[in-house]
Formats: structure tokens, C-alpha cells, sequence
């Protein structure tokens, strides 16, 4: 295991009154509903113009946590800039059901992305992004066709993850759009490592952002955020039906132009609910140093780690993390 960077304390949470830099706005709406995204899209959706990707985990075969399909499609079908956006994904590192384009294309049906063209970016071919100021890269190899899109809506279930803590809007893009078999072998490993997972805490969480920031600095202002805070296991959705069970509870949709801004503020919520709530993916984030994620998006000049929160539901008054998870009843299974 790779030793954290000295000074970079990403097991550390930083309380918000230690951050320094600007605040940016953060939308919030408890509404987990078709409705409640499209309240929360309705915010940030000024820079989706042209050709609109959306960056989606469509999951694992019959992955029980994605973002519920009916919900995606009435965004798509009901906003006039979406109604010729593509889902876009890319393939994986791992062996399994979406290792292989065919492999992909049975598991999008399967999981009925069937509503909307869903492009695999990686399919015909690659493409190298500049990383600009990045200490571990200087291009990050993405899927082709990301070339071919003049917006991307990134739409994220934040949810926790077994090697990057949690993921939110940062590792949707910075795996999520590198190809399966260079750009996500550049994040994942270094040369001659017989391990392709034997990176682990700052490092790995570096390569995520550096890679994000190639996405980012290719869409310029034409790129927004959306997470989700349902069905938040510890486990990412790329564990499918072998995900952890739930035991955070549910919390609402939030939207952002600001990546750091939007992630930062989900983690905020978390932490600020009550211990027997938050123990379970807290500890993933911790012993990960998932908390590097925010603190290099930072660094990097990506946005900030501080944030206006701002209620949709209650006249667009200004929020404090507690407020979002104040009186949440402990988690059910939706039918």
C-alpha cells in the first residue's frame, strides 16, 4: 500500500469555518423524485447548449442503487436542450458484464437504458485530453467520441466506493470517462506493478481529480453537476446485486456548476448526521482518504471547498449541512 503524501491528511475531515477560498452555490431539494431532478436540473442548466452528453453510471446488471431509470428518462423527454442527449459511458478496467462493448450493450439493456441513444466513448477508439498542472499526468486517455459533445451533464448517485471512499460528481468523469483498457489503467496503476488495484489513499484520489480535470477544462464552462443522495451504500455501483446493504439514510438531490463545491457539500451532509446514520460510510470515506478527492479539486483550481446551500423547497433559503438531514427517519427499501 502506498504511503499517504505527507501534509495532504485526506483521512482528515476539515470542519467548514477552516476552509479558506470563495463559496459557490449549491442547490439543494429533498424531493427524491422525476420532479425533484428536474427542480435541481432546472438551476444550473443555463450552459447545456449543442450536442449534450450525460455522464451516467448506468450500473451493473440489475444493480439495485443506480438512479432510477423513469426519473432519467423524463428529464430527457421533458427539457427541450436533453431531448437529443446521448447517456455516455465508457467501458471497464475490470472483467465483467461491461468489460466489452457487446458485454456493455446486454447490460444497458438489461438494466433498460433503452430510452435514449447511450454512447460507449471507447468503442471505436481513444483520445488524449491535457491535464494541466498535474503532478502524476500530463493527458489522460479518454474515450473517442467525448470529442463529439459541446456540453456534458454529469449526473452522479453519490454513493460510497471501495477504493475512492465515496463517488460523486468527481469519480463519475475522472474513471467514468477514461477508456477502459489506457485511461483507466493510467489512473488505477503505475509501471510494473503486478497489482492493478495496489494503489490506494492520496495518490489514487490525485490520479481521479487530475483525470476529472482533463473533462472539465475540455467543457470550459459548459459542464454541470447533479448528485443524487439515495441508496447511498458503502459499495460503488459497479458491485451490482454484491453492494453493501443500506444503512445511511436517504437525503435529496443536489445541483452545481462547481464539482468540488457539489462533492464537498454531499460529504458535509453526510458527516453532519447523526453517528448511528453516518458510521458506516463515514468510515469508508476516512479509511480510504476519500477526503483527498476535495482537498486537490481545490488545489488544482477545480472550485471550492466552501459553498452557499441553497433550499429549493423552502424559498431558496440559505442552508447549513445539519439542516439537509435534520429529522430523517431511518432508511427504507423502496418497493
Amino acid at each position: 500500500m502506498i504511503k499517504p503524501v505527507p501534509g495532504t491528511d485526506g483521512e482528515k475531515y476539515i470542519p467548514y469555518e477552516e476552509r479558506t477560498g470563495n463559496e459557490s452555490i449549491v442547490y439543494f431539494t429533498r424531493d427524491l423524485s422525476a420532479a425533484g431532478l428536474k427542480k435541481a436540473y432546472e438551476k444550473i442548466k443555463e450552459h447545456m447548449v449543442g450536442k449534450v452528453a450525460v455522464k451516467l453510471h448506468t450500473g451493473e446488471p440489475h444493480g439495485p442503487n443506480i438512479i432510477p431509470r423513469d426519473w432519467v428518462e423524463n428529464l430527457l423527454h421533458d427539457e427541450n436542450e436533453l431531448q437529443d442527449a446521448h447517456i455516455v459511458e465508457t467501458n471497464t478496467y475490470y472483467e465483467g458484464d461491461r468489460y466489452t462493448t457487446k458485454q456493455h450493450l446486454e447490460t444497458l439493456k438489461v438494466n433498460g437504458w433503452t430510452f435514449c441513444p447511450v454512447d460507449i466513448m471507447d468503442a471505436e477508439g481513444t483520445v488524449m485530453l491535457p491535464v494541466k498542472d498535474g503532478k502524476w499526468f500530463t493527458q489522460m486517455s479518454m474515450g473517442m467520441t467525448i470529442l463529439d459533445y459541446d456540453s456534458m451533464l454529469v449526473l452522479t448517485h453519490f454513493k460510497g466506493h471501495t477504493q475512492g471512499g465515496f463517488g460523486g460528481s468527481n469519480k463519475n468523469i475522472g474513471i467514468g470517462c477514461a477508456d477502459g483498457r489506457i485511461g483507466k489503467k493510467m489512473i488505477h496503476t503505475t509501471p510494473n506493478q503486478p497489482n492493478m488495484w495496489d494503489i490506494r489513499t492520496e495518490e489514487f484520489m490525485e490520479r481521479i481529480v487530475e483525470s476529472s480535470k482533463a473533462t472539465v477544462d475540455h467543457f470550459g464552462k459548459n459542464i454541470a453537476y447533479v448528485n443524487v443522495m439515495r441508496n447511498m451504500s458503502v459499495s460503488c455501483d459497479c458491485e451490482g446485486v454484491d453492494a453493501e446493504p443500506v444503512v445511511t439514510p436517504n437525503v435529496g438531490i443536489l445541483a452545481s456548476l462547481d464539482i468540488c463545491a457539489i462533492d464537498t457539500a454531499c460529504v458535509d451532509i453526510v458527516y453532519a448526521m447523526k453517528e448511528e446514520e453516518h458510521h458506516a460510510l463515514v468510515e469508508r470515506i476516512t479509511s480510504r482518504h476519500g477526503l483527498r478527492q476535495l482537498s486537490y479539486m481545490h488545489e488544482l483550481g477545480m472550485g471550492n471547498t466552501k459553498y452557499v446551500l441553497i433550499d429549493l423547497d423552502n424559498d431558496e433559503k440559505r442552508l447549513y449541512p445539519k439542516d439537509c438531514v435534520v429529522d430523517l427517519k431511518p432508511f427504507v427499501k423502496e418497493d
